[in-house]
């Protein structure tokens, strides 16, 4: 019975890899036929030593690691999409779309979330199979290293859409599904021990950041752009302050570990520990609804000051907003007029009140406690130590690596996922 069984296995084994490996493009094929056509050829000891150096076993093993991976969590998760979404397609049938116009529209944008999920799965088990298929090509009498590379590529694409996945499934706090706004300040003083920190070594430092934001962003498919920026001077480098948007689903949820005070540390021959500091403030960025929040203008102060050039390269002004009950102030500077750069400065402003107000479990701005508002400059997020030791230590969670450099290119995963790891927990 149990030889049954595995032939059984075996045999629908095949079947459902024929039917896949018909779906991969006629050139993919093209290109694997070549590839074995080319692997034909017996090795020698020397070309054989050479593949065992190249790390052979420690590729096959990744492949193999993240194929079963896939299996188990990809195929779970595409009977969880599939049955969310017909689901869905039952509502919309049994929903009469025209007396509430508002819920209607919201209902088929989560099915239309929900169609792009179930195909960008089952597009996971087509690239699980080609990898299982290129992995047996290069095993078939002979080992090929360049193939084994292919189906390497094709399981990192794998991991990396089931990273981004399984974070997606614990954004589920209030905005976090949103889009992001990053502001980056540089410090107005440096920190230390016996001497003043120069301001322009801030201001180079809070312009890393961007840069290791921007990285991180490219990585995970998310196009950030920047549509403010304050520079010292041109000859100088550095910044003063950048804005950065990220108009895509869950950029809030990723980044908003990262609010907070970022510091620099080096120590110098004479042993005086120098500081270089930049804040890092999050707001979330409505992408689908506009924020029902009302404000009372007498309670804002509106100040404008003069640019002498904006990030386009025109003379313009900053408008700047405080919001005396809470004492929150935000600026705009980005936008084409005076009147844009009001509004999208209020906006903001709304967006910080609404997450302040959920933090606070309030229901009204005017609730709000102004001392219990925390002001990012006093909320230690992260330290990169340079000298004399190597060292990257995430205050909030205690996750710590030791290259800096390897962080500040971008390489933020194990942060985030801690972020979002804490929260989800929090939240339980």
């Amino acid at each position: 019975m149990a030889a049954e069984t595995a032939h059984f296995h075996n045999y629908n084994t095949c079947i459902r890899r024929s039917y896949v490996a018909g779906i991969i493009t006629g050139r993919r094929r093209r290109l694997l036929l070549k590839a074995a056509a080319s692997s034909s050829q017996p090795m020698d000891i020397h070309t054989s030593n050479s593949y065992k150096q190249l790390g052979m076993f420690s590729l096959r093993k990744k492949i193999e690691d993240s194929v079963n991976r896939a299996e188990m969590v990809g195929l779970t998760a595409l009977e969880f999409e599939e049955a969310r979404r017909i689901k869905q397609e039952e509502m919309i049938r049994e929903y009469d779309f025209w007396d509430d116009l508002a819920k209607s529209s919201d209902v088929l944008i989560k099915l239309a979330d929900s169609a792009k999920v179930v195909d960008a799965l089952k597009d996971l088990t087509y690239k699980v199979e080609e990898a299982k298929l290129i992995t047996e090509l290069a095993e078939m009498d002979i080992i090929n290293y360049s193939l084994l590379k292919q189906a390497y590529t094709a399981s990192v694409d794998v991991s990396k859409f089931l990273n981004k996945y399984e974070m997606s499934k614990l954004l589920k706090g209030k905005y976090e599904f949103e889009g992001a706004c990053i502001i980056v300040e540089a410090g107005s003083e440096g920190i230390r021990s016996e001497l003043t920190c120069q301001i322009g070594e801030n201001q180079i430092w809070a312009e890393q950041l961007v840069g290791m934001y921007m990285k991180w962003a490219k990585k995970q498919g998310l196009k950030g752009r920047i549509i403010e920026k304050r520079c010292r001077s041109k000859a100088k480098g550095g910044i003063k302050s950048v804005i950065i948007e990220f108009e895509q689903k869950y950029a809030y949820g990723y980044f908003l570990g990262e609010k907070g005070t970022h510091r620099m540390i080096a120590s110098h021959p004479e042993s005086l520990s120098e500081v270089s500091s930049a804040a890092v403030d999050i707001v979330p960025l409505f992408l689908e609804e506009t924020m029902d929040l009302n404000v009372d203008e007498k309670d804002l102060k509106i100040d404008y000051f003069p640019l002498c050039e904006n990030v386009r390269g025109r003379r313009g002004s900053i408008v700047q907003i405080q919001h005396s009950p809470t004492g929150l102030t935000v600026h705009s500077s980005g936008e084409r007029n005076q009147f844009s750069n009001k509004m999208k400065a209020l906006n903001r402003l709304k967006a910080k009140l609404l997450v302040i107000s959920n933090d606070q479990g309030v229901s009204n701005v005017t609730e709000i406690k102004k001392n219990s508002v925390i002001d990012h400059w006093h909320q230690e997020t992260r330290r990169y130590v340079f000298r004399p030791y190597k060292l990257v230590q995430d205050v909030k969670t205690g996750i710590q690596l030791a290259d800096p450099n390897f962080v500040l290119n971008g390489n933020l995963d194990p942060f985030i996922s801690a972020h979002i790891n804490n929260r989800h927990v929090c939240e339980l």
